[in-house]
């Protein structure tokens, strides 16, 4: 898998003279919070941010590693979702090294968690605050500036937020499914009931072959129409997943890609709520 890292970041809280705080981030969405919390006082890596690739496949690489032995502060999701960064971190200790683990900080753990952290629309706001601790704690010079961009942060999450709450009024317990349990936390967060077979979804997930009767079941919840939506990971397409899909597809079900790792040029909140307006259209068909 080829994984592009990630450009300081720039933008954001005011700028200050002096080296910047190397701050490296698993996955990109998280360096997009801290760059927004941070601006232009810190430098972040991201490992993972190719929006074409599976990011349960990665295998990090020596520049990974070197950015890590770099970094004053870590930002990782845990869970298992990143197990590499483990590996890279032990390679290089330091005691130094400040790592944030949002699973840690949300009390998600277990093998049968939903490591997709990111999607819990109720407690972005732990989220963000467990990382702008961390940046407080690796610079606490600057606490006030990272407090400051954490309520900016904060309020700008009322969009999304507002989405969410507009879907759970009008579409309460209504029936989707999804192929990888990539969004569960923000359809748990809408009030939808997601119908589709445990045993496929994490079979996907996991990289193997769903049991036959759970591809049928999977089949039919789209064939017999008994959901409103399909959502699919467009980051992790099987011969499986596409049959799924193209069942949706040809019996009139509308199909919201999801994603792993955010897409190029959006923040986290607009990729969020493009998403998040994406289903609420694809409901209302």
């Amino acid at each position: 898998m080829t994984t592009a890292l990630a450009a300081p970041a720039g933008a954001g809280a005011a700028g200050s003279a002096g080296p910047k705080l190397q701050v490296v981030a698993a996955e990109n969405f998280y360096g997009d919070i801290v760059r927004q919390i941070a601006g232009s006082r810190v430098s972040v890596t991201s490992i993972l941010s190719d929006p074409d690739a599976d990011p349960h496949l990665y295998e990090p690489g020596t520049r990974n590693g070197l950015a890590v032995s770099h970094a004053r502060l870590v930002i990782q999701n845990g869970v298992g979702y990143d197990a590499f960064m483990q590996r890279l971190e032990d390679a290089a200790p330091n005691s130094q090294r400040i790592v944030v683990t949002i699973a840690d900080v949300l009390g998600v753990h277990g093998n049968d968690a939903n490591p997709h952290l990111w999607y819990d629309v109720p407690r972005l706001n732990a989220v963000a605050g467990a990382i702008a601790s961390g940046l407080e704690r690796a610079d606490p010079e600057h606490a006030g500036a990272y407090r400051s961009g954490l309520r900016r942060f904060e309020r700008s999450l009322g969009p999304l937020r507002r989405e969410v709450a507009l879907i759970k009024k009008t579409f309460a317990g209504k029936p989707v499914a999804y192929t990888e349990p990539v969004p569960g936390y923000l359809l748990a967060a809408a009030g939808l009931k997601n119908l589709a077979p445990e045993s496929f979804t994490r079979a996907i997930e996991d990289g193997s072959e769903p049991p036959p009767l759970a591809v049928a079941q999977m089949t039919g919840l789209a064939t017999g129409k008994k959901i409103r939506v399909l959502l699919y990971n467009s980051q992790a397409v099987s011969p499986i997943t596409q049959r799924i899909r193209d069942a949706a597809t040809k019996a009139g079900i509308p199909v919201i890609g999801v994603s792993e790792t955010l897409p190029p040029g959006l923040t986290f909140q607009q990729w969020q709520l493009g998403q998040t307006k994406q289903l609420y259209a694809a409901l209302k068909r």
